[in-house]
């Protein structure tokens, strides 16, 4: 990936290899990168420390089997490089509010078949469904696979639909609390079979034209991908009125989405956008045509 190259193989390694033991030795290596730098980018791009994004990541995981294996709290515990069980419970109820055991016998009676995980699309507060071909397209809540917490969104293909063809799901708002800023919005993705798929963020005025847009087309997901980290950065003008955003899916396949954020950033974090800004010369040139 072009973009936050430091932060975008170290999650890699990260998700590669949560099952086992992981050092920091280990992600500098993987990374190219000295400890310093790691962790200093790593942390201002993702807003947490190595350890807390692996112990975040790592707990997630356990939600997912606690409520889809019959494994022990011990052997999730231990399969996912907690100290004891104790250490495990702890870190746990620190994130989810409650110990893994409760958890679980709270979200089984919940969710008591393979079958209900998914919570239908009209039931996702603040999200709608759009693109060229929305028909082709549905988008949910899923319980089971999901980058912190206990849910992440699903955009997904329900025929077969062409490279030239694309749904969305996504959301808007007013501009007004980030006009004349820098905003970055961030996310975590993961994809399965994707023809090609990103996230997207726009910037319209009043009269409703694009005037900062960025969806990722220089980087896009293609096939299947673990979760990672993306960002898009993009001027918010005082003209604007209105931003755009959401996960985009062309072609056939599935992208999961998580974790969405925006912040302001200062000027010295680079654009994304991908409108082009033509720059008009000073002076008119060749007007004899003889150049």
């Amino acid at each position: 990936m072009k973009y936050s190259r430091a932060t975008q193989q170290t999650i890699h390694y990260i998700e590669e290899h949560l099952h086992h033991e992981l050092l920091l030795d280990d992600l500098v290596l993987a990374a190219g990168y000295s400890k310093y730098h790691l962790t200093r980018i790593f942390k201002q791009e993702t807003g947490k420390s190595l350890s807390e994004y692996i112990r975040m990541r790592r707990l997630a995981v356990a939600a997912m089997l606690l409520l889809h294996t019959e494994h022990s709290i011990l052997d999730i515990a231990l399969e996912l490089h907690f100290q004891s069980q104790e250490a495990f419970t702890r870190s746990f109820r620190e994130l989810y509010a409650m110990p893994p055991g409760k958890y679980r016998k709270m979200m089984k009676s919940i969710w008591r078949t393979e079958e209900d995980y998914m919570v239908p699309a009209q039931e996702v507060k603040g999200w709608f469904l759009s693109g060229s071909h929305p028909w082709k397209y549905n988008y949910a809540i899923d319980e089971k696979v999901f980058h912190s917490g206990n849910r992440s969104g699903v955009l997904y293909s329900i025929e077969s639909a062409d490279e030239g063809e694309f749904g969305t799901m996504m959301q808007s708002f007013l501009a007004d609390d980030y006009r004349g800023k820098r905003l970055k919005m961030s996310c975590y993705l993961k994809s399965e079979k994707a023809h090609k798929c990103a996230a997207w963020c726009r910037v319209d005025n009043a009269a409703g034209d694009s005037i900062q847009f960025d969806n990722m087309d220089n980087r896009a997901i293609l096939g299947t991908t673990d979760w990672n980290y993306y960002t898009i950065v993009l001027d918010v003008p005082e003209e604007s009125d209105s931003i755009h955003f959401g996960v985009l899916l062309i072609g056939s396949g599935k992208v999961w989405a998580d974790g969405f954020s925006f912040e302001v950033v200062d000027e010295k974090t680079p654009l994304t956008n991908m409108e082009i800004q033509k720059i008009l010369p000073k002076q008119p040139a060749n007007l004899d045509f003889s150049e």
